[in-house]
């Protein structure tokens, strides 16, 4: 039986974009991967243009084609998790729908992926086409990955990977976590790659990528780093930050102490101390509390038939 490759395309706004972008994928498929069943997903992401009717229309030339149209917009992270949750193939590639991936790149992803016996490879955008301000935002995250979460490739906002199936079926994206499922993979024990790829400019549209979206990528930085060095054993990290603030404390212990028998100060009358131990103790719950909660949503979702986004049509 021919393998099958299952490609997941994620809209928003895109419309203009659709047309050159399925008949530059239809040649690559057909060219490379001529002996394989190809499956497109297409996932359109609540968009307000005429995104939605362009995808019918291609749709309507090839029924291989599955839509996919959310209620509204999520994010990249849930339509890259409605069009997984949806297909059939062996092999999986996601791709933006804004044509600044190259199509050509697939076969080198795949050809990466069975040279290593790797479970996922990602593309590099060595040459960025973006903006000054996105690339600054993006070299300011690239410092910060590796220093925090070290899943070893040096461009994890790029969209366009190649993937396993096992890889996929293991993944329940949310936020903008998409840009981060590189580290969930090393965390969940897979085996990753990285490879150059084009990375074209962006002819019709804008960038979606903006200051709002960096925040929360930089906060969703710090959940992947304490999911993968603390969730199995939170004790560890909870235990360190108990000790040291016990420490800290004792140390204002004896200051205020020293104060009294020294400089004849009151202990009722040392402001600093009093204030030091609780903001430490107030900032430690906030953290902690956030944290946990963060966790208990996580659980929520992975064992609940609760949906986090509604799917309004698929054709």
């Amino acid at each position: 039986m021919n393998k099958k490759i299952s490609i997941v395309i994620t809209f928003f706004n895109e419309s203009g974009n659709i047309n050159s972008l399925f008949e530059e994928l239809q040649k690559v498929l057909d060219k490379d991967f001529s002996d394989w069943e190809h499956e497109l997903v297409m996932v359109d992401d609540g968009s307000v243009d005429n995104t939605w009717n362009e995808l019918v229309e291609i749709k309507q030339k090839n029924n291989k084609i599955k839509l996919i149209r959310l209620n509204r917009n999520y994010g990249q992270s849930i339509a890259m998790d409605a069009g997984f949750k949806n297909i059939d193939g062996d092999i999986v590639v996601t791709m933006d729908g804004d044509l600044q991936n190259d199509h050509k790149d697939i076969k080198r992803l795949y050809d990466k992926l069975e040279k290593d016996s790797l479970d996922l490879v990602a593309g590099n955008r060595k040459q960025r086409k973006d903006p000054l301000s996105v690339r600054i935002i993006t070299f300011v995250a690239k410092f910060l990955r590796k220093l925090l979460i070290k899943d070893g490739v040096e461009d994890s906002g790029c969209t366009l990977r190649i993937y396993r199936k096992k890889v996929t079926d293991n993944l329940n994206l949310r936020a903008e976590i998409h840009r981060y499922i590189v580290a969930i993979s090393k965390i969940n024990g897979f085996k990753v790659g990285e490879i150059c790829v084009n990375h074209r400019v962006r002819e019709n549209g804008v960038s979606k990528y903006n200051w709002k979206k960096s925040i929360k990528g930089f906060i969703d930085l710090f959940y992947i780093w304490f999911i993968g060095k603390y969730e199995s054993r939170p004790l560890h990290f909870f235990g360190t930050v108990g000790i040291v603030n016990f420490i800290v404390g004792v140390i204002f212990f004896f200051v205020a102490f020293y104060q009294k028998i020294i400089m004849d100060v009151s202990l009722n009358r040392s402001g600093w101390l009093f204030l030091g131990i609780f903001l430490v103790q107030v900032g430690i719950i906030i953290f902690i509390f956030g944290i946990m909660i963060d966790i208990m949503i996580r659980n929520y979702y992975n064992n609940s038939y609760e949906k986090r986004y509604i799917i309004k049509d698929i054709l």
